[in-house]
């Protein structure tokens, strides 16, 4: 099966593409590259593997040439960067993604997986599970609740179509991501010996690492079309809901340090239920939040992960948007 991947050089992008070529696929990467070539490197050259430097705004169908399946990842990734500009948010995130889906539909792939977000339930005072009305909160919720919108009722008998909404996911990965809670807290424990707790704490998220996302996208690729036709699951364990207080004791358990409040409370709460993807694919996490930070920490102490600006999103947009005002214009 030959796998078209958009978003190949980012956080689960460089992840999940060697898991596919190990797992005997063709991989064809659709990436701009922002965060360096080198995050590819591990995959370079590898039997199987092939590059297109591009934007997925601005894609042909020649890109679907031979393309049995898409994973599409490309995305502004999280709800802070998602505020730098909207309307880039809106046409990367929602219009970009539901256009690739339609091409895909035309020319005769057979299967497409979106990657959504459990940042749709926004907020919630129950157990949102994939039946919850959602609540997006900002720009980023938004426009992946949009695109399965769009993408959805594609769904036929010749066009398999999912949609996963990731938990926060953590862990290490070779496009690291220090903006994510549980690494971000890992990371200022080891650096400054404080963990950072905004707000009161008090607010809910569910967790995933991001092998388990990795092993999850490949489970829908597998999975018979009429199990996951048109389906929307969340991915992570219903034992990794946890406030963000909670989170900070693990991390301090594990690395050590003080935990500190600052900033305001936090809008966003919701707890998630994951049954689905358990019942319908069988599928369950290997690894849990303590594995996430001990992977981490043990990147940081042994130097393999060092705090670069590239590996906080936001800061790194900012930097390559001083430069290049324009660069997220349509090109």
């Amino acid at each position: 099966m030959r796998v078209l991947v958009t978003g190949c050089g980012g956080y689960i992008g460089t992840l999940l593409t060697p898991y596919l070529l190990r797992k005997g696929y063709t991989v064809r990467c659709v990436d701009r590259m922002f965060f360096g070539d080198d995050v590819l490197r591990h995959v370079i050259g590898e039997r199987g593997f092939e590059l297109i430097k591009a934007d997925t705004r601005s894609l042909s169908k020649d890109v679907l040439n031979g393309v049995d399946a898409v994973v599409d990842l490309a995305a502004l990734s999280n709800d802070p960067t998602g505020e730098l500009n909207p309307q880039w948010t809106l046409d990367i995130n929602y219009r970009a993604r539901a256009r690739l889906a339609k091409l895909a539909s035309e020319v005769g792939v057979s299967r497409y997986v979106l990657a959504s977000s459990c940042s749709v339930y926004g907020r919630q005072s129950g157990i949102a599970d994939e039946n919850t009305e959602p609540n997006p909160l900002t720009t980023y919720a938004k426009a992946n609740l949009l695109a399965e919108g769009d993408v959805l009722p594609l769904a036929s008998d010749k066009f398999t179509v999912t949609a996963l909404r990731f938990a926060t996911v953590y862990g290490p990965s070779v496009r690291m991501r220090f903006d994510l809670v549980i690494n971000a807290m890992t990371l200022s424990a080891f650096t400054e010996g404080v963990i950072y707790v905004e707000g009161d704490g008090m607010q809910e998220r569910p967790l995933v690492h991001v092998m388990d996302v990795v092993r999850a996208v490949n489970a829908v690729l597998e999975a018979p079309s009429d199990r996951v036709n048109g389906m929307v699951f969340n991915v992570g364990s219903d034992e990794q809901n946890f406030r963000v207080i909670d989170m900070a004791r693990i991390v301090q358990s594990i690395v050590g340090g003080e935990v500190r409040f600052r900033g305001m409370v936090d809008a966003r709460s919701y707890r998630v239920s994951f049954r689905r993807i358990r019942e319908v694919l069988n599928f369950d996490v290997l690894y849990n939040v303590d594995d996430g930070v001990k992977q981490v920490y043990h990147e940081l102490i042994v130097g393999h992960l060092r705090p670069e600006d590239r590996w906080f999103t936001v800061k790194w947009y900012k930097k390559l948007l001083e430069q290049n005002p324009k660069l997220l214009d349509t090109y």
